[in-house]
């Protein structure tokens, strides 16, 4: 459905854009992930027609955005960070807008109340759009996305200031919207990302250095073996004998406390079991342990990792070494795998990440 080819945009000497390619197949949600000037609104931008590239194509439904940017368009409904809404209209007067701006060719009435009806905003449908809250705007800006019915739909950042019931909803939205529309989604909420999306390509400095199936991530990151354990005993003391544990090769004290318990986090080596010899060196302290829970690896996490390690090379030594004592080898590990696999898509087919998991 989308095929961008070795995409580059110079803005004079800055390149936001350094030879781009992935694909993105129909039906597909795709989270489409990186730091503040990473090059994700450019891409956005190009794949709209809104910008020229230096160099490169970009394709949707078969057709060169710069070779037929109107019928391009007719098969993307964009949804920018600020909803683009005439604040002083009905609802019903601005999607009658967008309708006739589009050219739409489909049966006005019936198709704007069906957008209504999946966006839940008829109750709305006669109001004055500067008199809706910010939940409501947004359903509006969506609704305006879908007159056309286009194929492809981009979202940037859809639920910035939403109350969290408000979330929740645009996220169950989304996922009806995915069963017939590929979507492409910016957004810096990775929790979002994990909960919608299928694929998440990540994107720094104007490269793509991870491309993964969702799962694919999940499933590794829910490999790892860190636990969140509190324990009632002197903190500092505490924390000296989880680190001195065989087999625990991170330790930390968390800002938290639970009566006269203190909280930590621990990561285990991958494939030793630390429960029991975590219990048999508190137990001699004498040491209560009142809690403990499996906790994972973020999501998070990995981002940061993955974004440290695609740095330039002083900055990133820089960094890691700064970071090393909250940064876990398992996070580095996974950050590496997943950007050596986008080096190896840059000029090939999409592969699993875990050959052994593939197959």
């Amino acid at each position: 459905m989308i095929k961008i080819e070795h995409l580059v945009k110079n803005y004079g000497s800055n390149c936001a854009l350094d030879d781009v390619s992935f694909e993105i197949k129909k039906g597909e949600i795709v989270g489409f992930l990186g730091p503040n000037g990473a090059g994700k609104s450019t891409t956005m931008n190009i794949l709209t027609g809104y910008l020229s590239s230096t160099s490169g194509s970009v394709s949707v439904a078969g057709l060169d955005v710069l070779e037929y940017p109107l019928e391009v368009k007719k098969h993307i409904g964009y949804l920018p960070e600020q909803p683009p809404l005439y604040l002083d209209m009905t609802v019903k007067e601005y999607l009658n807008f967008a309708y006739d701006l589009k050219d739409c060719k489909l049966k006005r009435t019936e198709h704007l109340e069906e957008i209504c009806e999946v966006v839940k905003i008829k109750d709305v449908y006669h109001r004055v759009i500067k008199n809706l809250s910010k939940g409501y705007r947004q359903r509006v800006g969506i609704a305006q996305a879908l007159i056309g019915n286009p194929e492809v739909i981009i979202f940037d950042e859809p639920t910035v200031g939403l109350d969290p019931k408000q979330i929740i909803e645009v996220r169950n939205l989304l996922r009806t919207l995915g069963k017939d529309h590929t979507i492409i989604l910016s957004t810096h909420i990775l929790q979002e990302v994990q909960a919608v999306c299928d694929r998440i390509i990540i994107i720094n400095k104007g490269r793509i250095v991870a491309d993964e199936l969702t799962e694919n991530i999940t499933r590794a990151v829910q490999n790892n073996r860190r636990f969140t354990l509190k324990v009632c005993g002197p903190q500092k003391e505490v924390l000296a004998t989880l680190r001195s544990i065989k087999g625990i090769i991170y330790a930390e004290s968390l800002a938290q406390r639970d009566g006269d318990a203190y909280a930590y986090m621990i990561e285990s080596e991958t494939g030793v079991d630390i429960r029991k010899p975590l219990f048999y060196a508190l137990a001699e302290k004498k040491w209560p342990l009142v809690g403990l829970e499996a906790t994972g690896m973020s999501l998070e996490d990995v981002f940061v990792a993955i974004v440290d390690h695609t740095e330039p090379k002083a900055r990133y030594e820089k960094r890691s070494s700064a970071k090393r004592s909250i940064r876990s080898e398992a996070e580095q590990d996974i950050a590496k795998k997943l950007v050596d696999d986008a080096k190896e898509k840059q000029g090939g087919e999409r592969s699993a990440l875990f050959d052994d998991d593939a197959k």
